[in-house]
């Protein structure tokens, strides 16, 4: 933790958890502060109290914070419902943002907007304030985003634009295999194979419509043959983000792919796509949404 002044409050609002910044002059990042108190946990009328049980703190007296939150904060469900704008449009849409009223006169809340898509039906909330975020980095990108997470996005950019985008519930998938299907008697919670993913990865594309029996295969392996767990949980993973490459062919083929996310389900990504001969950019989520809310920020300074 860092002492200063707080200029404005960055806020990631998750479904199932809170992430939020206080920020300073120049853009530095004073405090990271978290919660598992996500959106799916709360009510309408919950949201300014869990945000004040994390800031309160440090919130100035005499003086309106901005606090700009992306996420599922905006939803129907949520604090406010912020409306999704629709594509092709700029990512940050932030003259479309809901501006719910607070009791504590300290705090001047903004919740941006999602992005949707008529045909096929899509949306998102969120990944778009990423997206702001690394056009404003990497200003004239031309390509795709692939933003890995329990629902995977690809977006088509083009022209500062979200042109079109998809989502794939391959992480929604693993975790309900591994952890509520049969399967969950023959995956490991943790654990990597890397030649195994690979494999598997490339079955799945090869032969997508054999993925159902795959899958089963995996506990009859088990049964069988004793097929390692940790094994066992790198080929479900294979399958799952082999499907996805292959029904996302349309995004990455012949185009510039960029990744925005960390950790291993980033680095399982990378490994597909460079299985496919792509050699996708890296980028850092956490950076790239900290990026958007300052845009955002920036761009509704003096209205709030």
């Amino acid at each position: 933790m860092t002492s200063g002044r707080i200029d404005w409050i960055a806020v990631d609002w998750g479904t199932s958890h809170l992430r939020l910044w206080l920020m300073g002059d120049g853009g530095q990042v004073l405090d990271r502060r978290h919660s598992d108190r996500g959106m799916s946990k709360l009510k309408p009328d919950e949201f300014e109290a869990t945000l004040l049980a994390l800031v309160g703190d440090r919130l100035p007296a005499g003086r309106r914070v901005p606090v700009i939150c992306c996420g599922m904060a905006g939803a129907r469900q949520g604090w406010a419902e912020a409306p999704y704008a629709a594509v092709p449009c700029l990512p940050g849409t932030w003259d479309r943002a809901a501006r719910p009223r607070t009791s504590d006169p300290r705090l001047a809340v903004a919740i941006l907007p999602g992005l949707s898509q008529a045909r096929p039906a899509d949306v998102m909330r969120g990944e778009e304030t990423q997206i702001a975020g690394y056009l404003a980095a990497n200003p004239g990108f031309d390509g795709v985003l692939c933003l890995p997470g329990t629902h995977c996005k690809w977006a088509h950019v083009s022209a500062g634009e979200v042109v079109s985008f998809r989502s794939f519930m391959t992480g929604e998938l693993f975790a309900l295999l591994s952890t509520a299907s049969v399967l969950r008697h023959s995956v490991a919670t943790t654990g990597e194979d890397q030649a195994a993913f690979s494999a598997a990865l490339d079955q799945a594309m090869a032969r997508p419509a054999t993925v159902a029996t795959d899958l089963f295969s995996l506990r009859a392996e088990s049964l069988l043959q004793g097929l390692d767990p940790v094994t066992a949980r790198a080929r479900l993973s294979g399958l799952l983000i082999g499907i996805e490459l292959a029904g996302a062919r349309p995004y990455w083929l012949g185009q510039e792919v960029a990744i925005i996310g960390a950790g291993g389900l980033a680095d399982a990504y990378a490994t597909g796509l460079a299985a496919q001969g792509l050699s996708p950019r890296r980028t850092d989520a956490e950076a790239m949404t900290l990026a958007g809310l300052a845009a955002a920020h920036d761009a509704l300074k003096g209205q709030l």
